[in-house]
């Protein structure tokens, strides 16, 4: 017999009881910030490196004081048991029956309460303001000890919020979420799409993400005003393996942060619906890469994130841009770490809740030997960006690059600024560079350096402060013409004025001057002065 959670469909009125609830409970609502000032700077970082030894202590400390809000955060957010009355206190409307009909918690024999699943208050900012939401998933290694249940909900997670910062944010008509689990980018795409699709494999992943969404329904719009929630897009939830389930329709965006954990195939060896798609070795995002195409409309874009091996003799680069070759689409590819087969294999066991000893070291033994067998000498971990053309082949975008260390910042403007300048730069030849009016980006600032006493730098710096952070070393005349780039004169009026100053020939400098200037263009350094900003960043946050 199943033990997914019930259907709050069937439940309605205790969701908006419990919506009711949770945004009135404390003096700010079940809230991310309210949260964080309940435990304090030291165990809210804490909690965030998956220590809740300091968060545990701060929330006793409040429950002995009657707080209701520490009387949520006690179960739903750490996994522990409170008494029945304290949180009878806490949810007021919705009640302890009702909590326990929307299967949250469970009454246990000496008048306790015990979490059945963690719902965590989740925080983003896009185009469309901010937004506060609820999210269900199953209980972490916190609140249960030893390996987890194969069919394990994924909360909240260093995945998911990437994804949902690095996504365009424009209006779109249809939008699919391949793989959902608690739902999370669900809740972000039906902010900017008219209809939104969420399909996963796991019956129970679908169960949470439809009470994280009617959470979503329930609660109040922006500003408190109800009316609010009936603008936000339905979401349609299929159960099915990737691309199955929507066979034969159309997207205008994708978005994905599908099970790509590369895992051995055999006996003892645990797998989980959330990581694991049943594929060898990175087939699984090799399949997404190839076929996503055919789910996407014209001018559509599919955002995801993935593994790669690194084989021996097989650079990364041939091998995923043969993927890239074999779809069809417009591709970019940004490698953002890379792991040793040792560190991978001891990632992903100790993901599970697998705790050091024999079985955790068999388990890394499998992986060893799963990925030795292909020649994998590394595994890549990044976002894949793939666009079908409105019209014809892919061709115009084919980028596979390594970019390193954090992002500066919200990423979703930033593909949407890689985007549109690849589909400029295609079109435009030197001649019609020459003729564009072009400004530095808002976030960019300039470092010289130099040697004590020297009166020219030797150094010329151009950082980034936004998107990847990029910093570019660019020679005199570059860095000349870049200074001057504040929309008002042509890039060639420019040049000429720099190659006079350098006293050079301005077909010298030109050539010098413009491969740079596509690069910093598509970087997202320089812009054309006439281009407007889009304000598709998204960043969000947990407790």
């Amino acid at each position: 017999m199943s033990d997914d959670p019930p259907d709050p469909a069937r439940l309605r009125d205790d969701v908006a009881a419990l919506a009711e609830d949770l945004d009135r409970v404390g003096e700010a609502g079940y809230r991310v910030d309210a949260v964080a000032a309940l435990l304090g700077p030291v165990a809210d970082a804490a909690l965030h490196r998956e220590q809740p030894v300091p968060a545990r202590r701060a929330v006793a400390a409040a429950l002995a004081q009657g707080d209701g809000l520490a009387a949520l955060v006690a179960p739903l957010v750490l996994g522990a048991a409170v008494p029945e009355a304290d949180l009878a206190r806490a949810l007021p409307r919705c009640g302890v029956d009702g909590a326990a009909r929307l299967g949250l918690v469970r009454r246990t024999d000496d008048g306790l309460v015990a979490p059945l699943v963690e719902l965590r208050p989740y925080a983003a900012v896009d185009a469309r303001g901010p937004a506060d939401w609820w999210v269900a998933s199953d209980l972490g290694e916190m609140a249960v000890p030893g390996p987890l249940r194969t069919d394990h909900v994924l909360g909240i997670g260093g995945a998911s919020t990437t994804l949902a910062r690095a996504t365009v944010r424009g209006e779109v008509g249809r939008a699919l979420d391949l793989g959902t689990g608690c739902g999370v980018q669900a809740l972000h795409l039906r902010r900017h799409a008219r209809e939104v699709v969420a399909t996963d494999v796991s019956s129970r992943a679908l169960r949470l993400a439809a009470l994280t969404l009617a959470l979503d329904d329930a609660a109040p719009g922006p500003g408190g005003d109800p009316s609010a929630a009936g603008r936000r897009a339905p979401v349609d939830l299929r159960r099915g393996s990737l691309l199955e389930p929507v066979a034969g329709e159309e997207f205008d965006l994708v978005v994905s942060n599908p099970p790509f954990v590369i895992t051995p195939r055999g006996a003892g060896v645990p797998t989980y619906d959330y990581r694991d798609g049943g594929a060898v070795g990175d087939a699984l995002v090799q399949h997404l890469v190839e076929h996503v195409g055919e789910v996407l409309a014209p001018g559509g874009t599919a955002q995801l994130l993935g593994n790669w091996e690194h084989r021996d003799g097989e650079p990364w680069r041939e091998r995923v841009g043969a993927w890239l070759d074999a779809s069809g689409l417009d591709g970019w590819v940004v490698q953002r770490e890379v792991l040793d087969p040792a560190a991978y294999a001891e990632t992903w066991v100790r993901d599970g809740g697998q705790p050091p000893g024999p079985a955790f070291d068999a388990l890394v033994g499998a992986w060893l030997d799963d990925l030795a067998a292909r020649r994998v000498e590394a595994v890549g971990l990044g976002m894949l960006v793939l666009r079908r053309p409105r019209t014809g082949a892919g061709g115009r975008l084919r980028r596979l690059e390594e970019v390193a260390g954090p992002a500066a910042g919200p990423l979703g403007a930033h593909v949407a600024d890689v985007l549109a300048a690849a589909d400029l730069l295609a079109d435009l030849d030197d001649a019609g560079l020459a003729s564009r009016r072009l400004r530095v980006a808002d976030d960019v600032t300039e470092e010289r350096h130099a040697r004590p006493g020297a009166e020219h730098p030797e150094v010329v710096l151009l950082r980034q402060g936004g998107g990847f952070g990029r910093v570019v070393r660019v020679g005199t005349a570059v860095a000349g013409v870049v200074g001057a780039c504040d929309g008002e004169l042509p890039l060639g009026t420019l040049v000429g004025a720099v190659a006079a100053l350098l006293e050079r020939p301005a077909e010298e400098v030109a050539a010098e001057v413009l491969p740079a200037v596509r690069g910093l263009l598509g970087d997202g350094l320089l812009r054309v002065a006439d281009d407007g900003d889009d304000d598709g960043d998204d960043d969000g946050g947990a407790p």
